[in-house]
């Protein structure tokens, strides 16, 4: 299969972060190999979106902040069950800043999310409350796109809230699968990639647009 990439249509780059990448906090393994391959994508592209995790240092999603609990494990919070994570994204951190080996100098949004201290945020475009919205998809509406084609980290958590967020706010999205990688913790992966197939994500290989 060949995709022809339009003009409407937006490249999303989900949390390329120096925490996520090998030697950060919450570092997803070979998370710095798709950077090359985002920023070839990129280029294709003339509508770039990108969104960083912002957290205050006392998040409520870090196990840090809740006695005796260490990272991966679980909690109850008002608005469902939060994996406890390790200390990431700190805001004004060099873990929170986005990888200077990004070169998409026509990016036209960076997005944070994740700064309300009692409530996590893996979507770009709603809080894990489902509640508390990002603006994310009124910024697009307003733009009028295409399709979102989705990239970046981690596929399993970020990637797959943002893609399935965008399929129930009514854009049409794709998840560049070989443009990601996942934490894959207790069948978080294959879970993942079921909901977005079940919820009508497209999933594609990069080679399908560059050819």
């Amino acid at each position: 299969m060949s995709i022809t990439i339009d003009p409407e249509d937006v490249l999303v780059i989900v949390d390329v972060q120096y925490d996520f990448l090998p030697g950060g906090s919450l570092a997803v393994a070979d998370g710095d190999a798709i950077v090359p391959l985002i920023n070839t994508l990129a280029a294709k592209f003339r509508n770039v979106v990108l969104t960083q995790d912002w957290h205050p240092a006392d998040h409520i999603s870090f196990a840090s902040q809740h006695p005796g609990k260490a990272p991966f494990e679980t909690v109850e919070l008002d608005y469902g069950t939060q994996v406890l994570w390790p200390d990431h994204c700190v805001w004004n951190s060099h873990g929170a800043e986005i990888s200077g080996d990004l070169d998409i100098p026509h990016a036209q949004l960076i997005l944070r999310k994740g700064y309300n201290r009692a409530i996590d945020s893996y979507s770009g475009f709603q809080e894990a409350d489902r509640e508390t919205l990002t603006g994310l998809a009124g910024y697009l509406n307003e733009r009028d796109v295409g399709r979102l084609f989705i990239v970046g980290l981690a596929t399993d958590f970020c990637v797959a809230w943002t893609a399935l967020d965008g399929v129930a706010g009514g854009f049409d999205v794709l998840v560049i699968e070989d443009a990601t990688r996942a934490i894959d913790s207790n069948g978080s992966l294959a879970q993942a990639w079921a909901d977005m197939e079940e919820a009508g994500v497209l999933r594609l290989q990069s080679r399908e647009i560059l050819g």
